[in-house]
């Protein structure tokens, strides 16, 4: 009987701590019903879910650039064969720059085409009308009129970027609309190749990955300010590989000055390769570094003033380099120390306005003025 008494009591008390312990145990204060208790625990999901602070400023930044960023669709005809005029379609990106549907984008997204078609986030499209082309620089501003009040991008200072600082890319690869990838700057003042035989200069390298249809869309720094425009990528075969290019913006806010004040852009019309040190001594060179011309372009600004290009070609590592040209080592008074020395001035510049460059000519040092003319969307 004792032993049942006992085993009774241990029950009860049993009982009572598990009923007053469970998470799901109603319990009472004194002012208030009772109340069901969750049984996790841990941290509250549905209020932050474990973001960083990295993650956060992503998401914001995605959910305020990305109803700017178009999709845009090109049409050019070709000739075939057998069939004759064929519709082809080029896709590309291109981001909102004002209220007014003004929208930037690449050259080769729009080159050749006889209709632009832009689609926005919200499915609306428009037909565009092409304002301006430029070959040299691949870009290109188009406009749409639009229907209703739009969102647009801030314009940023690409010459202010960094080697490592955070960027963001948003555009339509292979035609995925709306897609965010990010990355960091992995180098800056990078040339690459262009169409037509010339050379892209100060270009910004990124890992963020860029695919086809990428083209013409933003490159963002961390506070949604647009830093680049999507141009290139290096890879096979068209894939991403982790290194792709993207035009300075700067670049482009001359060519919208330009645009608004009714010039044409600044052509010198040379193309150059940077040396400096132990190659420039080999050469019989300055060492401080400079910039040698390789090709000057007939009729151009340089031409005209009387600058020199190559006479003859050596290869220097596995690159075949023109020697014998002019040696540019100043512009407009401040040294050379850069590969796209020429295209950074040349941004700030409009057509009409004096180059001063410092020159290095068979063993002397001479002052060069040119007077920069306009240059046409085909003009190097």
């Amino acid at each position: 009987m004792r032993f049942r008494t006992l085993i009774l009591a241990a029950a009860i008390v049993g009982g009572f701590v598990y009923f007053t312990n469970h998470p799901y145990a109603l319990r009472r204060d004194a002012t208030s019903e009772p109340v069901a208790r969750p049984i996790w625990s841990g941290p509250g999901v549905t209020q932050s879910a474990g973001l960083g602070s990295d993650e956060v400023n992503s998401i914001d930044i995605y959910k305020m650039a990305s109803p700017s960023v178009a999709y845009i669709t090109s049409t050019v005809y070709r000739q075939t064969f057998f069939y004759g005029p064929q519709a082809q379609k080029e896709l590309g990106s291109g981001f909102i720059i004002n209220p007014n549907g003004e929208i930037l984008t690449n050259f080769h997204v729009i080159s050749g085409s006889q209709q632009v078609q832009v689609t926005l986030p919200d499915q609306s499209q428009y037909k565009a009308a092409i304002l301006v082309r430029d070959r040299v620089n691949d870009l290109a501003l188009i406009k749409i009129e639009p229907k209703k009040k739009l969102s647009h991008l801030s314009l940023g200072d690409s010459d202010r970027l960094q080697v490592g600082q955070k960027v963001l890319a948003i555009g339509n690869p292979f035609g995925f609309q709306g897609t965010l990838t990010t990355g960091v700057v992995s180098s800056l003042g990078r040339d690459i190749d262009a169409e037509n035989n010339h050379k892209m200069e100060g270009m910004i390298q990124t890992d963020a990955s860029i695919n086809s249809g990428n083209s013409g869309g933003p490159l963002l720094d961390s506070q949604g300010s647009v830093v680049g425009i999507n141009t290139a990528i290096y890879g096979p075969n068209g894939g991403s590989v982790g290194i792709g290019f993207a035009l300075p913006i700067n670049r482009a806010k001359t060519l919208l000055d330009d645009y608004r004040a009714g010039r044409k852009q600044a052509r010198l019309g040379i193309s150059t390769y940077y040396i400096a040190g132990d190659i420039a001594q080999a050469l019989e060179l300055p060492t401080a570094g400079g910039l040698l011309i390789q090709e000057v372009s007939p009729r151009s600004s340089a031409d005209v003033a009387g600058l020199r290009g190559a006479r003859r070609v050596v290869l220097i590592g596995n690159q075949e380099v023109g020697i014998g040209g002019d040696f540019i080592t100043a512009i407009d008074g401040k040294k050379v120390t850069e590969v796209d020395a020429v295209t950074r001035t040349l941004a700030k510049k409009h057509a009409g306005d004096i180059l001063d460059l410092t020159v290095y000519r068979a063993g002397r040092t001479v002052d060069v003025k040119v007077k920069l003319g306009e240059g046409s969307e085909d003009q190097l």
